[in-house]
């Protein structure tokens, strides 16, 4: 388990390690996020059967 004090030390540290230059082309880069994963055929299974359903 860390200690606190050194916590502060470390986010001193590593403010005084950033690279401007590394930061400025992450922030360009278009990363897609959260896009949905492509399911197979057996992974894609109702929650609800649909014949129970009363929302219909």
């Amino acid at each position: 388990m860390s200690d606190t004090n050194n916590d502060s030390s470390d986010v001193k540290k590593a403010a005084e390690q950033v690279d401007n230059a590394q930061i400025e082309k992450n922030l360009e880069e278009k990363k897609e996020i959260d896009a949905p994963e492509q399911l197979s055929e057996e992974e894609q299974t109702p929650f609800i059967d649909d014949d129970l359903r009363t929302d219909k």
